[in-house]
């Protein structure tokens, strides 16, 4: 069946390319128009599909409070242990080192200067720790801002450098390809020269506004001295946006609270979790399957997908349960702030653009078992196709009916749609309180802010159906018709101060 599929791939590769990218958009307006003209057509059929949508978004909903319970239950255990303890003991527990790559352009000093300051502060020996400063050329003050962090960070850690990424011809501007030169320029460095190790040595994706546990990499360490197949696992972290989360605006904390909730979630997820922003893996593993790729923009889901298919689907995610907090968007203005947020969902739905090359894996690869490739991709192009479907089923398709078709609305099953539709959405609300108690729990003091402040939290919940549509589903969806179109997304750093 795989030699079938990469001679039609081969065959008609500008077709087939052009045909799968339109996939997400396809699909994406497919449901949303939907309810429109079948309400007229096939009201019946409408009315079971928005309740089956309805019910399976409660189940949703109630399987994130379950996950995200779970996980953060072990995310308390784990902060209890002495992961540096645990490991010290291992065999070969000296010989480990770590490679935290932090790509960045435009950032400022002290953002990157918060990241570097909790790498420092690991309970792990930091003269073990190799830190990339990953710069792009074409920045002006890459230099001056990567010459003052070393002088201030060189005796802290084994090796701090930078690495300027140039603009090379047929590479697309943005995380993954700096993070690809930076990555090689580090095995360069250190493996070649004879510094590191190269068997025991793990390589971080750090965003540069990443603060991370100070036990991470001494869990980590723990963790990958204790598994048997260490070259095939990748390892995540629950990546929440904490730093400055009362600082935002309350429409944006909004985001971000589910934001957090959903990665905590997914380290219980099992083949649910992929590697996203902040993750670690094996730099033996990296190295085999040739680095980060310079042909696209958004990198923590190609770059595990790229290792499952290339060491035929072995490849396995794992859980670190410590919280590594980031930054939400803020910039220097309220409007200036939500736009650096619509941009950054712009850029991080336009990861669908991965999925048509996960689907010809999905159907090109080779000895990969069908089972496991299966629920993973499934998995994938479900978040990514119903991303911005959600908003518009489960808000405004119960409704859309009596103005259609007011003859089926009188009857009564067509009467009563809203009204099982609102039902059902109400009881969803019982899942948000159970949200915000586990992230109440979940935040450290650090986190937290005036009781004042946290109490009218959850009246900030109104402005969900608004914050809902242009902050997740407009841009997902603008970025699925654009991808459909067969446009290009250009590469926007998101403002943090």
């Amino acid at each position: 069946m795989t030699d079938f599929f990469n001679k039609i791939f081969n065959r008609y590769p500008l077709k087939s390319k052009r045909a799968l990218e339109m996939l997400p958009g396809f699909f994406s307006w497919s449901l949303i128009l939907f309810p429109v003209w079948g309400s007229y057509i096939i009201p019946l059929v409408v009315t079971y599909f928005i309740l089956f949508f309805d019910v399976y978004w409660f189940y949703r909903s109630f399987s994130l409070v379950l996950t995200a319970f779970v996980a953060s239950r072990k995310i308390k255990q784990a902060e209890k242990e002495n992961w540096l303890e645990n490991a010290k003991p291992l065999e070969n527990f000296e010989n480990v080192t770590h490679i935290a790559v932090i790509p960045n352009y435009k950032e400022t000093t002290e953002k990157i200067r918060e990241t570097l300051r909790s790498l420092a502060d690991q309970t792990f020996p930091t003269r073990r720790i190799y830190v990339v400063l990953a710069m792009e050329k074409r920045e002006p003050e890459a230099s001056e801002r990567a010459e003052a962090l070393i002088r201030e960070y060189k005796d802290k850690f084994g090796d701090i450098f930078a690495t300027f990424h140039p603009d090379i011809k047929g590479e697309v501007k943005g995380k993954s390809s700096n993070e690809a030169y930076g990555g090689k320029m580090a095995y360069k460095r250190l493996v070649r020269s004879g510094k590191i190790d190269y068997e025991y040595a793990t390589i971080s994706s750090v965003d540069a506004d990443s603060i991370f546990d100070p036990q991470y990499f001494s869990y980590l360490t723990f963790a990958f001295l204790t598994d048997k197949h260490k070259y095939l696992k990748f390892w995540q972290s629950a990546n929440v946006n904490y730093n400055n989360f009362w600082q935002v605006p309350a429409a944006i904390r909004i985001i971000s609270f589910f934001g957090s909730l959903w990665r905590t979630a997914l380290l219980v997820q099992k083949d649910r979790l992929i590697s996203n922003s902040t993750y670690s893996l094996s730099l033996k593993l990296l190295h085999e399957i040739g680095y980060w790729d310079t042909d696209v923009i958004p990198e923590d889901y190609r770059i595990f997908f790229k290792a499952f298919f290339k060491k035929q689907g072995q490849v396995y995610m794992e859980p670190i349960f410590l919280k590594t907090s980031m930054d939400a968007p803020l910039s220097s203005s309220y409007f200036r702030t939500l736009n650096n947020k619509y941009q950054q969902e712009r850029r991080w739905s336009w990861g669908a653009s991965d999925d048509g090359l996960f689907i010809k894996w999905w159907l090109t690869v080779p000895n990969v078992p069908f089972l496991r490739k299966t629920i993973m991709i499934y998995n994938v192009l479900v978040d990514h196709f119903l991303w911005p479907v959600n908003w518009f089923i489960i808000t405004v398709a119960a409704n859309i009916m009596p103005f259609v078709n007011p003859s089926f609305a009188r009857t009564t099953l067509g009467y009563n749609l809203p009204r099982l539709a609102g039902l059902i959405l109400t009881l969803c609300l019982l899942a948000t309180f159970g949200m915000i108690v586990i992230d109440y729990r979940q935040r450290s003091l650090r986190y937290r802010t005036s009781k004042k402040k946290q109490l009218l939290f959850p009246l900030e919940f109104i402005l969900l159906p608004i914050v809902g549509f242009f902050l997740s589903a407009l841009p997902a969806l603008i970025s699925h018709t654009q991808l459909m179109l067969g446009k290009r997304l250009e590469y926007k750093v998101t403002e943090k101060l």
